[in-house]
């Protein structure tokens, strides 16, 4: 992005942000890397204090052509906290652990909260987050999400999308949405519903029926695979040999 650009976008959020908007060149550099070899210089950098900030953000930056990338812990052994764009980094502010439901195995979260700190709150209940990165005691939700983290122990509960059950999503063009596991009537519902919602529904149908064949003669038969996309996903699901969301345990594993 040219000079004057990135100027004028960095205005934007600093007009419409509540949370921090760091362009300057430490800052910058701070954020080019991660645990990885990769160094991508970002445009800037927006730590949102509220989710209306990450809508602002992506909002700014749609006008402006810029794009985003999503930050947690920055625990990334491939790059992909790495990016010539503008980084929101969730772990500042939005880290919080919003709910506790034990009797239903279920938690509400920021995408910025830490994996331990999660686990630290569902101990006293005796469950805990199945899926357990090295970096867990640093490692945020958002960014195992991100990379469909597993760790040593996703042999007993699963990647974490096998141990999420919804999420609200926002689109770069300014959607906001919940996703999760939907029924054949409930997707032809939004279907007929219409508007961008809909037409995003429509064409992952369309997606799924046209290279359904190719998908199952050809995606790899592994556990854990985060190259590419989850085309498969979009198949009828097969019987899973994951126990489901959280695992209960005395103690976390």
């Amino acid at each position: 992005m040219a000079s004057g650009h990135a100027d004028g976008l960095a205005a934007a959020l600093a007009e419409r942000v509540s949370g921090e908007v760091r362009f300057d060149p430490g800052s910058r550099g701070a954020y080019s890397t991660d645990a990885s070899n990769y160094r991508q210089v970002p445009i800037g950098v927006v730590v949102p204090r509220t989710v209306e900030d990450v809508v602002a953000t992506v909002a700014a930056c749609r006008e402006f052509g810029a794009p985003v990338l999503s930050r947690g812990g920055g625990t990334s052994l491939a790059g992909q906290c790495c990016n010539v764009a503008v980084v929101m980094d969730f772990s500042k502010y939005l880290h919080q652990v919003l709910e506790l439901a034990p009797d239903r195995r279920l938690a509400r979260v920021r995408p910025g909260v830490v994996l331990d700190d999660l686990r630290q709150a569902a101990t006293p209940h005796g469950l805990t987050f199945g899926p357990d990165p090295a970096t867990h005691d640093h490692c945020t939700l958002g960014g195992m999400l991100g990379n469909n983290s597993c760790g040593m122990h996703a042999q007993m509960a699963g990647r974490t999308s096998d141990n999420t059950r919804e999420l609200e999503v926002l689109t770069y063009d300014g959607l906001r949405l919940r996703v999760g596991e939907t029924s054949e009537a409930e997707r032809a519902r939004i279907i007929a519903a219409g508007g961008r919602r809909g037409e995003i529904y429509r064409r992952l149908e369309v997606l799924a029926d046209r290279y359904g064949d190719l998908i199952r003669e050809r995606y790899p038969k592994i556990p854990r695979r985060i190259s590419g996309y989850a085309l498969d996903e979009l198949l009828p699901r097969r019987a899973s040999t994951w126990p489901g969301p959280w695992s209960a345990a005395s103690r976390p594993v």
